[in-house]
């Protein structure tokens, strides 16, 4: 799996996680009082959370992102459905990556 296969599955993941943590876990404890959903999804979300920041910072260069470019993908984790709509510009810069590539060689 490269760099930028592997940021767009942790951003799915992560984006996901924080979805269900909003939407059914957060719910469940305050409506439903059930509180362990928060405790296991939180958790998850949380691992996910570092994850896809660490992975962020790992594809800077495989993304050519700048500093502006990284504080907006690491941004999009504390959005909800940020990490989809990013995930759109990843496959249009994967899209230029490979077109500069190609036209190098």
């Amino acid at each position: 799996m490269n760099k930028i296969t592997l940021l767009r599955v942790v951003g799915f993941a992560e984006g996901l996680s924080f979805l269900i943590l909003l939407l059914i876990a957060m719910p469940l404890k305050y409506y439903m009082d059930m509180p362990m959903a928060v405790t296991v999804v939180g958790w998850a979300h949380g691992f996910l959370f570092v994850a896809y920041g660490a992975t962020v910072l790992y594809c800077i260069r495989a993304m050519c992102w700048d500093a502006t470019e990284v504080v907006i993908a690491l941004g999009a984790s504390v959005v909800p459905f940020g990490p989809f709509f990013l995930d759109g510009k990843i496959k249009a810069r994967r899209r230029e990556i490979e077109a500069e590539l190609v036209a190098q060689e």
